[in-house]
C-alpha cells in the first residue's frame, strides 16, 4: 500500500488539521546571538525543543499559551519570522518479505548493473557519504554500511530504525554488493542515519529542520541527502535550511509525494534546489511495458499515486521495490519514497567519479537529468527507454545510470 502524505500546511490560509498545538519555529536574523535569544525565550516561559545554527539560526519552542509566544516576540528585532510546527510523514508503506539474494527490479530498470559501480558483481563499494533523513536506519543490518547515527526524535537517543521506512530507503540507495539480500545503486556507500520520524513514520517539521541543520554541519563529509518525506505545505523555514545546505555543497534528493497531485504544493518537493522524484511502475526490470500490471498501474507507466508537475525533476522506479528493512530483514514497499533513493544513489555515483571539491549540487542535478531517458528514446530491450502515463506536459527524465 501507499502511505498518503499528511495534508498539512505552514500557510495559515490552508488547513490547520496537523498543526502542533502551542509549538513553533522561531527563525532569527543571521547576526543574532542564538544562546542569548534562547535564554530570553526560556525566561519568558518557552520550552526550547530544538536549536539551529548551521542551515539557519533559530530554535523550536513549546509554549503554554499564546501569551507566552507574544511575550517572546514582543520588542525583539532579532526574530525574522515565526512559523507553526507541523506533523510530517514518510511517503511509503511496506509489506514484509523474507530475505533473498537478488538484484531488485528498480536497480535493473536503471541499468545499475552496468553503472560505474556494476551493482551486483559482488565487488567493491562506493566511496561517498549519504545522509538518510528519515525514521533512522537498522544500525546492525548486515547489508548496510551505517557510518554514523543521530536522533532528533524527542526521548529517543538512537538513530536505529523502529519503523522500517528509513532502512528500506537506505538499501535502495546503498545496500552492499556482498552476495547477501539486495544491492543498491551506490553499493556500500557510507550511510548517515539521521532520525527525524518516529516508529509510526511521522514527526515534526521542527525535527526535520534539525536534521537538515545537522547535515549542513557535516557538509564537508556528506555529499548527498535523501528526504523521502514531506507535507502539503510551503515552509519558509525548511526552504531556508535547504537553500543554505545546498549552498554548502550537499545534494538533496526528495520524494515528490503520493497524492496524485501537483507536486508544487508539497514541501520539500517544491524547493527549486532539490531533485524532486516521481515514481513509475516497473515489474520486469526492463523498458518496453511487457511486465505484469500492479494495483498502482501497468508496467512502465507513472504510478497512479505519484505526484507530478513542473517541479518534478526526475522519475525512478517506485512500485513493489524490494530492499532492506528493520531488524535485519527485507521488505517490499511502494511510494515516491522508494523512487527517491534510486536517484540519491545515482547522485552518489556521480560524486564518486567527479572531484568532490568542485562538483556542485547543480552539476549533479544537471548530469542526472541529461543522462536520463526521455520520450524520444526507443527501448533498447534493457533499461534505456521511457515510460507512459504522465500527461501533465512536463516530461521529466527517467533515471538511467549506465556509463554514468
Amino acid at each position: 500500500m501507499v502511505l498518503q502524505p499528511a495534508m498539512i500546511s505552514a500557510d495559515s490560509q490552508q488547513s490547520n488539521e496537523h498543526k502542533v498545538k502551542n509549538q513553533y519555529i522561531v527563525v532569527l536574523s543571521d547576526d543574532s546571538d542564538l544562546a542569548n535569544e534562547v535564554s530570553k525565550a526560556q525566561s519568558k516561559g518557552g520550552d526550547i525543543i530544538q536549536e539551529y545554527s548551521h542551515a539557519l539560526k533559530g530554535y523550536a519552542v513549546k509554549v503554554q499559551n499564546d501569551q507566552v509566544l507574544e511575550n517572546i516576540k514582543k520588542n525583539n528585532p532579532s526574530i525574522s519570522y515565526i512559523e507553526p510546527d507541523y506533523l510530517v510523514e514518510a511517503f511509503g508503506r511496506q509489506t514484509v518479505d523474507a530475505a533473498a539474494q537478488t538484484i531488485p527490479n528498480g536497480i535493473n530498470r536503471i541499468d545499475g548493473d552496468q553503472s560505474s559501480a556494476l551493482s551486483g558483481n559482488g565487488a567493491g563499494s562506493v566511496n561517498v557519504d549519504i545522509a538518510i533523513i528519515d525514521t533512522g536506519i537498522d544500525l546492525s543490518h548486515p547489508d548496510l554500511n551505517v557510518y554514523k547515527q543521530v536522533s532528533f526524535v524527542r526521548a529517543i537517543k538512537s538513530g536505529n530504525d523502529d519503523n522500517g521506512h528509513g532502512s528500506h530507503v537506505a538499501g535502495t540507495a546503498a545496500a552492499k554488493d556482498n552476495g547477501v539480500g539486495v544491492v543498491g545503486v551506490a553499493p556500500g556507500a557510507r550511510l548517515w542515519a539521521v532520525k527525524v520520524l518516529d516508529r509510526n513514520g511521522s514527526g515534526y517539521l521542527s525535527d526535520v529542520v534539525k536534521g537538515i541543520d545537522y547535515v549542513t554541519s557535516h557538509h564537508d563529509e556528506i555529499e548527498v541527502a535523501n528526504m523521502s518525506l514531506g507535507c502539503q505545505c510551503y515552509s519558509s523555514t525548511m526552504n531556508t535550511a535547504i537553500s543554505k545546505s545546498v549552498a554548502a555543497g550537499v545534494t538533496y534528493v526528495v520524494a515528490a509525494g503520493n497524492s496524485a497531485s501537483d507536486a508544487s504544493t508539497f514541501s520539500p518537493a517544491n524547493h527549486p534546489d532539490v531533485i524532486a522524484v516521481s515514481a513509475i511502475v516497473d515489474t520486469d526490470g526492463k523498458c518496453g511495458s511487457l511486465g505484469p500490471s500492479t494495483s498502482y498501474g501497468a508496467d512502465d507507466r507513472l504510478a497512479t499515486f505519484s505526484n507530478f508537475g513542473s517541479t518534478v525533476d526526475m522519475a525512478a522506479p517506485g512500485v513493489n521495490i524490494y530492499s532492506t528493512y528493520k531488524s535485519g530483514s527485507y521488505a517490499t514497499m511502494s511510494g515516491t519514497s522508494m523512487a527517491s533513493p534510486h536517484v540519491a544513489g545515482a547522485a552518489a555515483l556521480y560524486k564518486s567519479t567527479h572531484p568532490l571539491s568542485t562538483t556542485t549540487p547543480l552539476d549533479v542535478k544537471n548530469a542526472l537529468m541529461s543522462n536520463g531517458s526521455g520520450p524520444s528514446n526507443t527501448c533498447d530491450g534493457n533499461g534505456h527507454g521511457y515510460f507512459a502515463g504522465d500527461s501533465d506536459g512536463f516530461a521529466e527524465p527517467l533515471l538511467y545510470v549506465k556509463n554514468f
